[in-house]
């Protein structure tokens, strides 16, 4: 009895890998941007920790996240663009910033197509899409499907990962 338990847990975990394996690779297709020509910075983890602060550094290099509604940017109604608090790319527009109720800043969408990359995380039992700098691959969020018009998209953002650059 034990024997044929251990075969169904077994096959379970298999479908469930297959399943991940097969959303990742939907989702880099979709995800392609082959007219993005932007040069990748690339820095030891030494040179990140001595650029970031150290609650910078656990979000944006160790994909970590900020508890809700601590951020400094959930409830900035501004005008601006947010960048990367690693490499400066402009990121988001407020045009495009909305309030979801998450606690986070939440945008319908980058300000262009090549300013972020999205990447499966399969990490805390869960399958989403993590949302990283397009330019040093900063960790910077989630990107949900349950946001408003025009996208239908809520890039859920860590204010911590970001700057904002008041127009």
């Amino acid at each position: 009895m034990k024997n044929k338990t251990f075969w169904k847990n077994i096959t379970l975990m298999i479908g469930v890998l297959l399943t991940v394996q097969t959303y990742a690779q939907n989702k880099t297709k979709a995800n392609a941007k082959p007219d993005c020509k932007i040069a990748v910075i690339q820095k030891s983890e030494e040179e990140w920790k001595k650029q970031l602060s150290p609650v910078q550094f656990a979000v944006a290099r160790k994909a970590g996240t900020e508890r809700a509604f601590t951020g400094e940017y959930w409830d900035n109604h501004e005008k601006g663009i947010y960048k990367c608090v690693c490499c400066d790319l402009d990121l988001f527009s407020s045009d495009t910033k909305f309030e979801s109720g998450t606690g986070w800043p939440s945008f319908y969408k980058p300000l262009n197509d090549c300013a972020v990359e999205n990447k499966v995380d399969a990490s805390h039992g869960m399958v989403r899409t993590e949302v990283v700098c397009n330019r040093c691959k900063a960790h910077l969020g989630h990107v949900f499907d349950d946001g408003p018009k025009p996208t239908g998209l809520r890039y859920c953002m860590n204010s911590v990962s970001m700057k904002f650059v008041k127009k």
